[in-house]
């Protein structure tokens, strides 16, 4: 006889354990630079759909068709016999229950290889994921494993869904290397802020509601005083070690950094929910408590040292919120377990060390585990597919590259600027070594005002229209001839080949306006020869879209601070 209270309770979190996919499609893309935006929101909804039918393949059975020390069982489909599990719901909700789990261990991986993955090989990966990597490790855990015959406890997943995401996110990261720009040639990291913070603390929202689910719907009960109360103690716990997490990061942050830190508190918030998910129901709220103020210091912390010492360039933070706290989560039970629904009370509570080390064992067994076929894959993957796209479309974005979407927001052309060291230049795919300037883009002269001015030397503006994977070059080449001024800007358009063909919603669009950079210059002393030579040797590549050169002539410049004007206004001497 099935429970129905218990069947709509446990359809209920799984619902809200989906709706975190939205939670974390926000959080990356707000966190993330606008021109991946349409490949971030593709990623999470495709990891999801991947994964479901890959689990319902084998990864189910893999983690439940048995009681095997190492693996459940090869079922494909499933079509066995479940009965083992003791279920007083149906074997359809549970699976469904658990499938949106899966899903999410899968989504933690896309956050720190955002910006520069191979849309092919996530898709490969993020199906690797749901078919063995996630359903083993669940099996040993959680499916009557030896994990679990040893009585290693995690309620929701702290060691099971965030440290095995959280591994696999920071094994692809350290691969993967960083992003263009994310470090100079003396390894000192670089700011790359998302465009987005709005979406992203909409994404921490959408996740701290939905892990209620997470958490409570992990009870799979509401039928019982027992189940009810324990369930009531989950979502209390869930809370407190988010709030509290919360608060430590926001203080943290404003003493080290002198002012409160927006996006790490964000983060903060969901560390003290990663954290206490695995002991969420045998600690106490004073156990949640020091779990979330422990996890407040330790996402500051670690993201610190992936970004300063370690050169793991992580764009959303995903290891140290998933892996340094699901660690952190799992290894805290061993601490602070009141020795309820575990075999041991944790250390501070008498229990001595036994819990403890087991939940160690625990981790560092599944985590060799997770490294060793994930590194594999990802090899496999890297040799094949590529795991990384290439330079030029880093840097102009893979929305457009990857999905023939200009931008994921209409009328705009979202770029970074600025990111590019010269030398990485040199190794934007496409780029060729440049021929002679007579044979790169000829200079296109117009004349907008009737006359030089009357006296003095000759001010003349030039415009350049180019691709963005090329402007910092530029930059280094017009500073190297005495040119100290430039206005840049972020444009579309398109020349005579009317852009490129696209499609939207199958529709093909007649004319492709692309995303260009247009960089001003007013010079008169340094030669406008030697700003076109130097312009047309650095951008000529050999292909289509290569850029425009325009020189004007320039009636007078007015310099508002002094209120010299001609040659001397363009002077910064005093």
């Amino acid at each position: 006889m099935f429970s129905s209270v218990n069947t709509c309770w446990t359809l209920v979190g799984a619902f809200l354990v989906y709706f975190m996919q939205a939670g974390f499609a926000l959080c990356e893309a707000g966190f993330t630079r606008a021109k991946n935006t349409g490949n971030i929101l593709m990623k999470n909804m495709m990891d999801f759909c991947i994964g479901t039918p890959c689990y319902w393949l084998i990864g189910f059975g893999l983690m439940f068709g048995g009681t095997g020390a190492l693996i459940g069982g090869f079922d494909p489909f499933i079509q066995g016999d479940y009965s083992h599990l003791g279920l007083d719901i149906p074997l359809w909700v549970y699976i469904v229950f658990q499938t949106v789990f899966c899903a999410t261990a899968a989504t933690i991986v896309s956050g720190s290889m955002a910006e520069r993955t191979n849309f092919k090989a996530y898709c490969v990966y993020s199906a690797a994921i749901s078919l063995v990597v996630y359903p083993i490790c669940g099996h040993w855990m959680w499916g009557g494993g030896w994990l679990q015959s040893m009585g290693f406890h995690d309620f929701a997943g702290s060691a099971a869904v965030h440290n095995v995401g959280g591994v696999i996110a920071l094994l692809g990261a350290w691969m993967l290397g960083p992003r263009i720009g994310k470090y100079d040639k003396n390894g000192k990291p670089h700011a790359i802020p998302g465009h987005n913070l709005t979406a992203g603390a909409l994404g921490v929202f959408i996740l701290w509601f939905c892990w209620f689910g997470f958490n409570g719907g992990s009870s799979l009960s509401l039928s019982t005083d027992a189940s009810m109360t324990m369930t009531g103690l989950v979502c209390f716990n869930t809370n407190l070690a988010a709030a509290v997490a919360t608060c430590v990061t926001m203080i943290f942050t404003w003493v080290r950094y002198g002012k409160p830190d927006v996006s790490m508190t964000l983060n903060g918030s969901l560390a003290g929910l990663v954290a206490i998910t695995a002991g969420c129901d045998t600690v106490s709220p004073f156990g949640a408590f020091f779990i979330g103020f422990v996890a407040g210091f330790l996402v500051v912390l670690s993201v610190e040292f992936f970004d300063n010492i370690a050169k793991v360039d992580d764009p959303v933070g995903a290891v140290s919120v998933h892996f340094a706290n699901g660690v952190w989560g799992t290894i805290a039970v061993g601490l602070f377990s009141t020795g309820a629904n575990t075999e041991h009370a944790g250390l501070f509570y008498g229990g001595g060390v036994t819990q403890l080390g087991t939940q160690l064992l625990g981790l560092i067994t599944v985590d060799a585990y997770v490294v060793i076929v994930m590194f594999i894959i990802f090899k496999i993957i890297d040799k094949t597919i590529g795991l990384r796209v290439p330079a030029e479309v880093e840097i102009d974005g893979l929305d457009i590259h990857e999905h023939g979407l200009i931008s994921a927001y209409a009328d705009f052309a979202p770029m970074s600027l600025g990111m590019v060291s010269p030398e990485v230049q040199e190794t934007v795919e496409g780029a060729v070594p440049a021929k002679s300037a007579d044979e790169a883009v000829p200079v296109v002269e117009t004349t907008t005002v009737t006359a030089a001015p009357a006296s003095g030397p000759r001010i003349s503006k030039v415009v350049i229209l180019l691709r963005q994977s090329r402007f910092d070059a530029l930059k280094e080449a017009l500073s190297s001839i005495g040119v100290t001024g430039l206005t840049v800007t972020q444009v579309l358009g398109c020349g005579v080949q009317k852009g490129q063909s696209e499609f939207y919603r199958g529709v093909p669009m007649d004319v492709t306006l692309l995303p260009k950079v247009k960089v001003e210059v007013v010079v008169s002393r340094v030669p406008v020869r030697s700003v076109i030579d130097v312009t047309k040797r650095v951008l000529y590549t050999g292909h289509i879209g290569d850029g425009k050169i325009f020189v004007y002539n320039v009636e007078n410049v007015v310099k508002v601070r002094t209120g010299e004007e001609g040659v001397a206004a363009l002077q910064d001497t005093h």
